[in-house]
């Protein structure tokens, strides 16, 4: 009783120190929390999450399966369908950077990467926050374990049209300036961490594990804030030279293809391929 009273006491003389005490005790709770969950990867997945692709890898190329290939208008998926892709590492030709700014917050913007082949064939990976049915994506609580890490393959009319037709955001679409080595090395180091991923769960998170320091990370690129504040990563990739143009605001200008995504919604995702790059590629020339 005495012992109550004494604590009782202390805590009304020194009411500070007692609510940063109690504020340090639950920062330490809920980190234990945290850094002791298990990532896994059989939970209720939100469907175009759900399933990362078995991968085969051999000295002179891969092959994937299944990489989504979904269709959408404005309200949402018109099919669902997946697709198989296979290639030798000596035919990619070129990969693409793509950025989603998040419309009002110019440091967030999500990003993925596209592989050019030959015969204008393109397979494109993101690297998602793997939220379960009902969840929506949290930036905050992605700092504290709340979702799983996936690393989905897919075509790139799945990747370009569910962002610029189903969500309507603008979508800007870079050159990388990579050497035929970087390529085939990014390429593979990419597959390398799809395997793992699928096989060694990990989380996501917003400031170590997002959809762009993953590929910083992969790339081995030097640490920069834009890794976190993902919306100002073009302008980096400028910075270093991996953005090659003129000038930054050019090669942004040049990037813009939200409305080419939209106008091309009718293709086929070979079509698809062929339109894109043909646009690109004009696009660079001038």
């Amino acid at each position: 009783m005495m012992a109550a009273e004494s604590l009782w006491e202390w805590t009304r003389r020194h009411p500070w120190r007692a609510g940063l005490g109690l504020l340090a005790f639950a920062v330490i709770f809920s980190w234990i929390q945290v850094v002791t969950q298990t990532a896994r990867t059989h939970r209720n997945w939100v469907e175009h999450l759900a399933v990362m692709p078995a991968i085969e890898m051999h000295e002179d190329g891969f092959a994937l399966e299944p990489a989504t290939d979904w269709t959408y208008d404005a309200n949402g998926p018109t099919a669902k369908n997946t697709v198989s892709f296979a290639a030798s590492y000596a035919d990619l030709r070129n990969v693409w950077f793509m950025v989603e700014p998040q419309p009002g917050q110019p440091y967030a913007a999500h990003t993925l990467v596209l592989f050019e082949f030959t015969d204008d064939r393109i397979i494109g990976l993101t690297v998602e926050a793997r939220r379960e049915e009902g969840e929506d994506y949290d930036a905050v609580a992605g700092f504290f374990n709340k979702f799983e890490l996936a690393y989905i393959w897919s075509t790139s009319k799945e990747l370009l049209a569910r962002r610029a037709v189903f969500l309507n955001k603008d979508i800007y679409v870079y050159p990388l300036a990579l050497t035929d080595q970087q390529k085939t090395d990014f390429l593979k180091a990419l597959l390398g961490k799809t395997i793992d991923v699928d096989k060694r769960p990990r989380f996501y998170n917003t400031a170590t594990s997002n959809c762009t320091n993953e590929l910083a990370k992969t790339a081995a690129l030097e640490w920069h804030y834009s890794w976190v504040l993902t919306g100002y990563a073009p302008r980096r990739l400028y910075d270093t030279k991996l953005i090659p143009g003129e000038s930054f605001e050019k090669a942004k200008e040049t990037a813009s293809m939200g409305d080419f995504i939209r106008a091309q919604n009718g293709l086929s995702s070979r079509e698809f391929d062929r339109a894109m790059l043909a646009e690109l590629r004009k696009r660079q020339s001038t």
